[in-house]
């Protein structure tokens, strides 16, 4: 499963004060010790309260490139600042977001082909997050259908059914569940499935145990990555442990030793 890393977030005090103070080291910590850790790429995030989101956005994904040589998730609503970090990114970026609105994919797809990046589509759209399968199902079939009639590689698609707290929104989570297996079956070759882990404990009490129960059952329906905390050992752990047992991963006694030196 492709892991992307969740902290280097301008929402996080400790990322915005380096942001704000041009704090290299923290940011390069940060970006290390993921990768250390298990994540397979870095979401990117200059948070809301940036005065310069653009020059912010460039100097996060420079930082990072100094020391750590991996994918970068550039994650922002603003198309001016995903492309601020497609020209400087040395490896396949990944864009983190589009919805399924026309007016959205109009400007992230072909931004998307011109930089040979990833993308992932959201279910969701000025209407907001469905409140049912199906209407996550159309809307993701929107997505897929603008990505192939733009002639965007599908494998480079991942789809986000969005994840609710449960705390809030508990009878969704099996619509979850469904939607990842369903949205394997709008084209082929199918798209990849990936979700916001944090999410489903955002704001509730044992996050930890929620957020590892969520991605085991997700991944049980065909999830394909998830954007995460990676420094829960025990919840990396699980994860690599779950690959290997769904035989999407060949089996060896350092099972955990080798998936993270393969990973960093």
């Amino acid at each position: 499963m492709l892991i992307i890393g969740e902290l280097i977030n301008g929402m996080f005090k400790n990322v915005r004060e380096a942001i704000l103070n041009k704090d290299k080291q923290t940011i390069i910590d940060l970006a290390i010790k993921q990768i250390e850790a298990g994540a397979n790429a870095l979401d990117v995030n200059v948070g809301p309260l940036s005065k310069e989101p653009v020059t912010d956005m460039e100097w996060l994904v420079n930082t990072i490139q100094e020391k750590v040589n991996t994918r970068l998730c550039l994650d922002s609503t603003k198309p001016e600042l995903i492309e601020a970090g497609l020209k400087l990114a040395k490896n396949k970026a990944i864009i983190n977001s589009t919805t399924a609105d026309v007016e959205k994919l109009n400007i992230v797809v072909p931004l998307a082909l011109r930089y040979n990046a990833s993308l992932i589509g959201l279910a969701l759209n000025k209407k907001g997050v469905p409140q049912d399968k199906d209407r996550r199902l159309e809307l993701a079939a929107e997505i897929v259908g603008f990505c192939e009639a733009e002639n965007f590689p599908i494998k480079e698609l991942y789809l986000d059914p969005i994840v609710l707290p449960i705390n809030v929104a508990q009878a969704q989570s099996n619509i979850i569940f469904d939607s990842i297996k369903e949205f394997k079956l709008l084209s082929d070759p199918s798209p990849n499935t990936i979700i916001g882990l944090s999410n489903s404990s955002q704001g509730a009490k044992n996050r930890r145990i929620i957020n590892k129960t969520y991605a085991i059952m997700s991944m049980l329906s065909g999830l394909d990555a998830a954007i995460l905390d990676p420094l829960d050992k025990d919840l990396i752990d699980l994860i690599i442990t779950s690959e290997i047992i769904l035989n999407k991963q060949i089996y060896c006694d350092s099972f955990l030793e080798a998936y993270r030196k393969k990973a960093g």
